[in-house]
This record gives structure tokens, sequence and C-alpha cells, in this order.
């Protein structure tokens, strides 16, 4: 993983500080340990390898090994909680756009955390909130995107696809990382009020 071009993107915050580990729990546990630091705000926990990545109502999410993308981030938003209303469908349109962008391909949103490709999950995303009464603490956005996997378990290999088993080709993943992170950050800065 080439942290350096990640690193590259046009954020002010995102992406300026990433934690890199080759094999993780998950990157979404491994940021909630950190999360109260007000130092990690933007801070990207990101890993090759997940041994309990985590997908919404308690269930698992694979990740497979150096193929696809395994990544958290943690906010520190200055807004009150209503503004956070609808941020995942945004994380999702964000990462929908980013696709467009790089590769002209179309995905489509299920409400309310998935990305499908061609009627197949490829994207999953979670967030998670903690405050205390009106104010945040803070904002983990965790995410898995099956970049250039090509063998999915029998249980999900009808439901589960990536780019690479659907257009037979290696995608990088810092680019994809890189290209969502910007669209992110464009999208949510003001109305969330990262900075």
């Amino acid at each position: 993983m080439n942290i350096q071009k990640i690193k590259e993107a046009k954020t002010k915050l995102i992406g300026k500080q990433i934690q890199y580990q080759e094999k993780i729990t998950s990157t979404h546990l491994v940021a909630k340990q950190i999360a109260t630091d007000e130092q990690n705000n933007g801070k990207i926990i990101l890993a090759d390898i997940q041994t309990e990545g985590i997908g919404t109502k308690a269930r698992t999410w694979y990740t497979g090994k150096y193929d696809n993308i395994a990544m958290s981030i943690i906010l520190k938003p200055k807004c009150t909680i209503d503004k956070l209303e609808g941020l995942t469908k945004k994380i999702a349109i964000s990462m929908k756009e980013n696709i467009n962008n790089l590769y002209g391909y179309e995905l489509t949103i299920k409400e309310p955390n998935d990305l499908l490709l061609n009627q197949k999950k490829i994207c999953g995303i979670l967030t998670e909130i903690n405050t205390i009464s009106e104010k945040i603490n803070y904002l983990i956005i965790s995410l898995g995107f099956n970049v250039n996997e090509d063998i999915f378990s029998s249980d999900i290999e009808k439901s589960a696809t990536s780019l690479k088993k659907e257009y037979g080709k290696e995608f990088e993943r810092e680019e994809i990382i890189k290209g969502f992170i910007e669209v992110l950050e464009e999208k949510i800065k003001k109305e969330i009020e990262l900075y």
C-alpha cells in the first residue's frame, strides 16, 4: 500500500494522518480505541488484512488479502448531532461519484449503507457517533470496498462482487482512497463543521 500517494489527496483534514497496519483485527475497533484523542481528527486507519472486520448488524466483513480496501476515518465534527442525519447516504454518494469520476462506472446505492455494482454488493459503510448530550465526541466512518478480489466464499459469491470481478483487470486501491476522501471532505466539510 502506497501511503504517500493517499497523503497527496487535495484535502485539508482527512488523510493527512494515516495509521497503516498490514494485518489488523478491525480498522473500526482500532479507530474507537484512539478516537477520543483530539490529535487524531482526520486520521485514517488502514489495513491490508482484517481478521475481524465489522459489518452492520454485528455481521462480519470479509476483507481478503491485499486485494481490497478496509479503512476507518476518525472525525471530530463541531456541529450538533442533528446535522449528521443522512450522513451515511452522503458517504455512499461520495464513493459513487468517486468511482464514476475515476472509471465511468455507475454504482447503485442500496440504503442505508451499501453500494452495489451490477446488483451485487461491492461496498459497505459503517458509521458510529459517540456523544455526550448534544456534543459529539467523535464520529467514525468505516468502509469496506471490494477492489481486486476475484474469489468469494460460497456463502457470499452470488451476492458480492468487486471491480476486478466485473471488469477483469486490476485497479489501484490508493487511487480509489485518494479520490474518495477528496470528494467526501468537499461534500461534508461545511455541513458538519469539520474545521
